[in-house]
């Protein structure tokens, strides 16, 4: 459980000195005001991962080179400090120089969002982040192939775009890539397998039962990665960039059997889409025996009643929840689900 956050030169906030309610809050304001960033200040203390950025000079205040962020839970706390293009980072007064190390003991995370719906019209690189993010928190093993992977990725692309660049460099750097790609293509597999009853079960609840989703794995290569790597290395020399390996690799989702981006109706891919998202919930309870913090951010004022009342009622009863919102209109004459928590107050 969350018990306060602490912010220095985050997003909008100059600093924030925050104690969250136990059960998790609803965070009320306007449209640029900072409820997402806070959200997104717990995401990434948790889980060294923001949806909404992929460089972290993006998460400094504007006009700052550094920012932190202190949050303390029931059983210790985890501080972030970055500067200078470097991150610290500390569990408990313990400074964690290696990511896996740091994220190891990190109760796991689930965030809903009004971008969602790009997992199923969306191009593969949204599904890709889906079970990177996931997989991360699923398994110890994900977390380690995934970084020596992206690691030995980018030297390789580097590489590959310098006009004198060595052929034998390359296919060392191809060994590794193949090493960590053929663990990171498994674990995948797994990790899909075991996401398939979740899925089922959430679509099940929020369609009644209409529907059957299937998800199927789409690697880039049905070769072994290092002999489809030997064959594109001519390929890869022409393009400047690695065309083959994990980081292409797609997944497919169905409905009924048709593919969901091509046939379902608008309405079919956002249930598909919420249920992606709360099967996550599901997994990570199951697999790691701690009901995920989620962090919904903006989406009840865009489902359909139905939707919403189905969503609400998923939502893990032991878990915090963080919900934010521009209005309660949504709300109708219901009472708030959380503790209503406005954003004008957090920052004072």
């Amino acid at each position: 459980m969350l018990r306060t956050l602490r912010l220095r030169h985050f997003r909008c906030y100059q600093a924030l000195n925050w104690e969250i309610p136990a059960e998790g809050a609803l965070l009320l304001g306007a449209n640029a005001e900072g409820k997402t960033s806070l959200l997104e200040a717990i995401c990434f203390a948790l889980t060294l991962h923001t949806p909404r950025a992929h460089k972290l000079d993006r998460l400094a205040m504007h006009g700052c080179n550094d920012f932190g962020i202190s949050l303390s839970l029931q059983d210790g706390y985890r501080r972030i400090t970055w500067q200078e293009r470097k991150l610290n980072m500390q569990v408990n007064g313990a400074v964690r120089k290696d990511y896996s190390d740091y994220l190891a003991d990190a109760p796991p995370v689930v965030w809903l969002g009004n971008g969602d719906m790009a997992l199923v019209t969306g191009g593969a690189e949204e599904r890709r982040s889906y079970l990177d993010f996931l997989g991360a928190q699923w398994h110890p093993a994900y977390r380690g192939a995934l970084r020596e992977y992206r690691k030995a990725l980018k030297s390789r692309n580097l590489l590959l775009r310098n006009p004198r660049h060595n052929a034998a460099t390359l296919r060392s750097y191809a060994v590794l890539l193949s090493r960590y790609g053929e663990i990171l293509v498994e674990l995948r597999r797994q990790l899909l397998n075991l996401l398939q009853p979740h899925i089922c079960d959430y679509h099940a609840r929020i369609s009644d039962g209409r529907e059957i989703v299937t998800l199927l794995y789409a690697p880039s290569t049905e070769l072994p990665l290092a002999e489809a790597m030997e064959q594109a290395l001519a390929a890869d020399e022409r393009a400047g960039f690695t065309t083959v390996g994990p980081h292409r690799d797609d997944f497919k989702l169905l409905i009924g059997g048709a593919a969901a981006a091509d046939y379902a109706s608008e309405g079919q891919q956002r249930t598909l889409a919420t249920a992606l998202v709360l099967a996550q919930a599901g997994l990570l309870l199951v697999e790691t025996g701690h009901a995920p913090i989620l962090l919904i951010d903006d989406i009840f004022g865009e489902l359909d009643p139905q939707r919403r009342k189905a969503l609400l009622a998923m939502l893990p009863s032991d878990s915090q929840v963080f919900i934010t919102t521009t209005h309660l209109d949504w709300l109708g004459a219901a009472p708030a689900p959380l503790p209503v928590i406005r954003i004008g107050d957090v920052r004072k």
